[in-house]
């Protein structure tokens, strides 16, 4: 069961949520003062879309099997501990909260909580992202965090100056609500790919190269919100079977126009194991001090 003073807002109403015990249907709640309530779904999360809804695709339960597939296989275990790292040496020492956006099948945020329960710490945490069928597995894997639906692009449903640490991984980025509900003393963690991404594997399967400009944007997208505090490059050297190449493939972009059949018919012809080189940035911001320039 999640901490019940979580620091959430009711998307319908912006007042308090309160996390309340299962009741007669053997599932928690979520409710606030003026009557709005939110069930979790048997498999633990908490749909809080409201309103006309969202135009971000969500991914598909197929992809969200291939994602699960491929980080459980610790793949990509490098970077979920250098991002673990970046967010726990930032963290108080007590009363911490973490809010995951795009937390997707919750791998990521995992290693945080282990990474800080090793460190002694006890971390409250939030996991946000579009996908349903994402938040079935976060719900798995952390039922010690909070996992709702939401659409990043509206007002998140945490309170102003609330966590202390936001990570984005792969997912979109929405500044301004980041800066809002962090603390002054809190860090934003953001995941990139580089250029030569997954090269390898991209040139065959149809995968998404990375657009040119990318890191100009997401400086152009932070300036005014907030400050650069650090940048680290994360390289993995993959070996893969076949089928994890597929998975790897059609768990990204490329699953939203092709399916994973006809990934793996193009990665047939590729001996094993799939060799490719995955190239991740992961940037530190700070919140920009007001009156700052």
């Amino acid at each position: 069961m999640p901490s019940a003073d979580l620091p959430l807002l009711c998307p319908v109403c912006s007042d308090p949520l309160d996390l309340l015990e299962p009741g007669s249907g053997n599932q928690p709640r979520l409710a606030c003062a003026a009557g709005h309530n939110f069930d979790a779904a048997r498999q633990g999360y908490f749909n809080l879309l409201v309103g006309k809804g969202t135009s971000f695709e969500a991914d598909s339960a197929a992809m969200v099997q291939s994602r699960f597939n491929f980080l459980g296989n610790g793949n990509y275990r490098p970077l979920a501990q250098a991002v673990a790292s970046a967010v726990v040496r930032n963290l108080p020492e007590t009363g911490a909260t973490v809010l995951d956006s795009g937390t997707g099948t919750g791998h990521y945020l995992r290693e945080i909580l282990d990474a800080a329960a090793t460190d002694g710490r006890h971390v409250s945490a939030i996991g946000l992202d579009i996908s349903k069928f994402a938040l079935r597995r976060a719900a798995r894997l952390n039922p010690d965090a909070v996992n709702m639906v939401c659409d990043i692009w509206q007002p998140l449903p945490v309170a102003t100056s609330s966590v202390d640490a936001v990570t984005v991984v792969f997912a979109p980025r929405n500044p301004a609500e980041f800066a809002r509900v962090l603390r002054p003393a809190g860090v934003l963690v953001v995941v990139t790919p580089r250029p030569g991404h997954l090269a390898e594997v991209a040139s065959v399967t149809g995968m998404l190269g990375i657009e040119e400009g990318k890191d100009d944007r997401l400086a152009e997208a932070m300036a005014g919100y907030f400050d650069l505090d650090s940048v680290r490059d994360v390289d993995i050297s993959l070996e893969l079977t076949r089928a994890a190449a597929a998975d790897l493939a059609f768990m990204g972009p490329a699953g939203h126009h092709l399916d994973i059949e006809q990934i793996a018919a193009r990665l047939e012809g590729l001996p094993e194991p799939v060799t490719a080189g995955a190239k991740f940035r992961l940037l530190v911001f700070r919140p920009r001090t007001q009156g700052t320039a």
